[in-house]
């Protein structure tokens, strides 16, 4: 029988060590890569959440704030009979978006002329005093825009640093709504509370209003809103919102072993409709600018 030769009898002891070691050194570096980019991902996941978050926040900040103080009346309104001249209520096809206080515009052409609502009976009537008689038929609208579409921090129970209020047409959809972001750092919360602008109680806070998650204190102690405002014949304007929004992610950095935290600042947001009323009533031209109707000043207090 033929003996066994030199290469058939396997690794030696020292090579199978050196092999071990090898392999390993090379598990530990794969491993270690395999390491860095799952926290590396993990990292910017994190960071796209975060960010994702605040501009969607900031972006419908942006958008409602440019649309406070649009007024509007929900479809075509016109006079259920004809009209005299003096102070009298009047028939009309729906006194929706009607308040006392309103400006409306009634009739057309020479006869056209602006009226004051002073008083708002059921659906279907109001009280003005006309200097003009009007058939029946005759178009019934409102033009302008609520001198306190965004509702100044001035007014008893109005819009604070960690408080924005404002209302008026916002969606365009000629549906008036009051709305209110609350910044509150205590629960990390921005909140959305919107309602119908002639609700009889504002609805509480609930899961379903929190717009961003995560909020934390903004350096320096810096308000979430502020605001730049002109006062024109006693009727104060916010001209301008500023708004500051930090936030941090919803999990610790697998690398730092921290929070991070990414803040937005938008500055100078116009609400428009507002800004109109403000240069109006600066040139004395006050027939198109709306006071607050009461069912707004009712739903501000906290």
């Amino acid at each position: 029988m033929r003996a066994p030769s030199s290469n058939d009898a396997g690794f030696s002891l020292p090579e199978l060590l050196v092999s071990t070691l090898v392999l390993g050194a090379i598990l530990t570096v794969v491993t270690h890569v395999l390491l860095v980019t799952a926290n590396g991902q993990r990292t910017m996941w994190n960071r796209t959440q975060m960010h994702s978050g605040v501009r969607g926040a900031i972006e419908l900040l942006q958008q409602e704030v440019g649309q406070a103080g649009l007024v509007a009346l929900p479809g075509d309104v016109t006079l259920g009979a004809d009209v005299a001249a003096g102070t009298q209520p009047v028939a009309v096809s729906s006194t929706a978006g009607m308040f006392v206080g309103a400006q409306l515009i009634v009739g057309t052409g020479a006869s056209q002329e602006t009226v004051t609502v002073s008083a708002v009976d059921g659906s279907t009537q109001v009280t003005a005093t006309f200097s003009q008689s009007h058939l029946s038929g005759a178009p019934v609208d409102i033009a302008g825009g609520f001198a306190q579409g965004i509702v100044p921090p001035a007014l008893a129970d109005g819009s604070t640093g960690t408080m924005l209020k404002l209302f008026g047409d916002i969606n365009s959809d000629e549906a008036m709504v009051y709305v209110e972001y609350t910044c509150d750092t205590g629960t990390g919360r921005l909140s959305r509370n919107m309602m119908a602008w002639d609700a009889v109680a504002k609805p509480a806070l609930v899961p379903a209003h929190i717009l961003l998650s995560n909020v934390v204190a903004n350096p320096d102690g810096a308000p979430c809103f502020s605001y730049q405002t002109e006062v024109v014949a006693g009727n104060t304007y916010v001209t301008s919102v500023a708004i500051t929004l930090s936030v941090q992610t919803q999990d610790i950095d697998p690398t730092t072993r921290q929070f991070q935290i990414e803040t937005k600042t938008l500055l100078n947001v116009s609400p428009r409709n507002v800004f109109y009323t403000w240069q109006m009533a600066s040139m004395g031209e006050n027939n198109r600018i709306q006071p607050m109707p009461p069912s707004i000043l009712a739903l501000l207090p906290s």
